[in-house]
C-alpha cells in the first residue's frame, strides 16, 4: 500500500519526502476551514512575523489601468484573476480546494475622471480682463445704437449757440498762504461770516432821512466826509472809521438830532469807535480840538453816554470793513486793487443812497467795480460767487451807483476821499478814468 501510494504521487509529478505528506494533509485540511478571499481586487496579503498577518496596503487604480478596464472589460477580469494567484502564492497562501471556487465579489469600474485644467493667475488675470473688455465693448455698442437724431440735433444746436459743455471753473483756496497763521483762525473763519451774514440783517440801518426834521442827506454827507478826514488826521484803522459812520446811522435811526448837535454826534461816535477798536485811542480834548472848540468836554461825555444807551451798548457789528477783507482775499488782488475797493466803498459810504444794501452788498459791489475799473477779468468768478454769496445779477446795480460816484467825484464840492485816494501812497486809483462799461449797460437797459 505504500509502495503504491508513492507510485501515484510520483506519477503526479511530485516527490514524496516522509514527514511532508503528513504536513500537506493538514494544510489541506486547515485550507478547507478558511473563509474565502474578500476581494480579488489589488489587496495583497501575506504572512508577518510570528504568523502575524501583514496589514493591507490599499494600491490606488490608475489611470492607464482604468483605461485598460474599460478598453477589454472581459481580457482584463482574467488577468486580475492571474494576478491574485500569482500574488497569493508569492505572498505563501494556502491553495483553494479543488472543487471549491472562492467567492468573488464584482469588480466596479470606476468611470474615468474629468481632465481637469489648472489654470494659472495671469492666464485667469488674461482672461478676466478680455472678459471685461468684451462687456465694454458691448456697452459702447448699446450706446452708439441708443443715439437718435434728436438728440443730434440738439448737440448741433448747442454748439451753434455756444452751449457746448465748458470745464468745470476752478474754486481757488484763499485760506492756503494762511494755513500756519494762528491769527486767521482758519478752523472758525466760515462760521464766523456765517454769523455776520445774520447779524448783518439785525443790525441794518433803515431810511431815516425822512424822520428828520432839520438833517437831510447833503448834511450827513457833509459830516462823513469830515469824519473821514478827521479820521486820516489821527491815523487811526480803517475798522475805527467803519464803526464811527455804523454809530451814527443807527442813532439817527432811533433819535431825532438837530443841526447844531450833528457835529457833536460826529465825534461823540468816532470817540467810542476809537475806544473800542483802538489801542491808543485819542483824548476826549483832542476831539475838542479838532472841532475848533465849538462843544466842551462835558457835551462830548454827555453825547457819548446818550448814544450808548440809545444803542444799548451793542457795538460788536458788522461793518462793510468785516466784509470788504474776505471778499478782497477772494478777488486775489495786487495793491492796485485793493486801493480801488476801499475807494470805492468809501465813495458809498458817504452817499446816503447806499443805504439800503446791506454791508456785505457794499463791499462786494465795491470789488465787482473795482474789477471792472481796472479790467480784471473775469469780473466775477466762482470763488468769489462762494465766499460772497451774490452772483454778479446781484451785485451789479449798486455797482453802477459805485461808478456813478466815482465818475462824479473829481468835479464833487466834498473832495476829501478824491484827494485821499490821488496820493501816490494808495496808488493814486482816484486819477484812474471810471468804469464806463457799467455805466453804458445801465443807460442802454433804462
Amino acid at each position: 500500500m505504500a509502495s503504491r501510494n508513492v507510485l501515484q504521487h510520483q506519477n503526479k509529478g511530485e516527490v514524496l519526502v516522509p514527514g511532508v505528506l503528513k504536513q500537506k494533509k493538514n494544510m489541506v485540511a486547515e485550507g478547507r476551514n478558511r473563509k474565502a478571499l474578500g476581494d480579488i481586487g489589488n489587496l495583497a496579503t501575506g504572512c508577518g512575523v510570528e504568523g502575524k498577518p501583514l496589514p493591507q496596503v490599499s494600491r490606488p487604480v490608475t489611470r492607464s489601468f482604468c483605461a485598460q478596464l474599460l478598453a477589454a472589460p472581459q481580457n482584463q477580469k482574467k488577468s486580475v484573476a492571474v494576478n491574485v494567484k500569482v500574488a497569493n502564492v508569492a505572498n505563501g497562501a494556502q491553495k483553494v480546494p479543488v472543487g471549491r471556487k472562492p467567492a468573488q465579489k464584482k469588480v466596479t469600474v470606476k468611470p474615468k475622471p474629468e481632465e481637469i485644467i489648472e489654470i494659472s493667475p495671469d492666464t485667469r488675470e488674461k482672461l478676466m480682463e478680455k472678459k471685461m473688455l468684451g462687456k465694454k465693448q458691448a456697452a459702447e455698442d448699446i450706446t452708439k445704437k441708443k443715439s437718435t437724431l434728436t438728440s443730434t440735433l440738439t448737440a448741433r444746436s448747442k454748439a451753434a449757440c455756444g452751449l457746448s459743455k465748458k470745464p468745470k471753473e476752478q474754486i481757488v483756496d484763499i485760506d492756503a498762504a494762511d494755513v500756519n497763521n494762528e491769527l486767521a483762525v482758519l478752523e472758525y473763519v466760515e462760521d464766523i461770516y456765517n454769523f455776520y451774514k445774520l447779524a448783518e440783517s439785525e443790525t441794518r440801518v433803515h431810511d431815516y432821512i425822512d424822520s428828520q426834521p432839520e438833517i437831510n442827506e447833503k448834511m450827513r454827507a457833509i459830516l462823513i466826509d469830515w469824519l473821514i478826514e478827521v479820521h486820516h488826521k489821527f491815523e487811526l484803522n480803517p475798522e475805527t472809521l467803519y464803526l464811527t459812520i455804523n454809530i451814527v446811522d443807527r442813532y439817527l435811526t432811533v433819535e431825532t438830532s438837530s443841526r447844531r448837535e450833528l457835529q457833536l454826534l460826529g465825534i461823540s461816535a468816532m470817540l467810542i469807535a476809537s475806544k473800542y477798536e483802538e489801542i491808543w485811542a485819542p483824548e476826549v480834548n483832542d476831539f475838542v480840538c479838532i472841532a475848533d472848540k465849538t462843544y466842551s468836554h462835558d457835551q462830548v461825555l454827555a453825547m457819548e453816554k446818550q448814544i450808548l444807551g440809545k444803542l444799548e451798548w451793542y457795538l460788536t457789528v458788522p461793518t462793510p470793513y468785516v466784509f470788504l477783507v474776505r471778499f478782497i482775499k477772494a478777488s486775489l488782488p495786487d495793491s492796485e486793487m485793493e486801493n480801488m475797493v476801499y475807494f470805492l466803498a468809501e465813495l458809498g459810504l458817504m452817499n446816503y443812497a447806499t443805504i439800503i444794501y446791506c454791508p456785505s452788498m457794499i463791499a462786494a459791489s465795491a470789488v465787482y467795480a473795482a474789477r471792472h475799473t481796472l479790467n480784471r477779468t473775469p469780473f466775477w468768478n466762482g470763488t468769489l460767487k462762494l465766499h460772497t454769496g451774490f452772483s454778479e445779477s446781484q451785485v451789479i446795480e449798486c455797482s453802477r451807483q459805485l461808478v456813478s460816484y466815482h465818475s462824479e467825484a473829481a468835479n464833487h464840492k466834498l473832495k476829501v476821499i478824491y484827494k485821499k485816494y490821488s496820493n501816490s501812497e494808495r496808488g493814486a486809483v482816484a486819477l484812474l478814468p471810471p468804469a464806463k462799461s457799467l455805466l453804458t449797460a445801465s443807460s442802454s437797459s433804462s
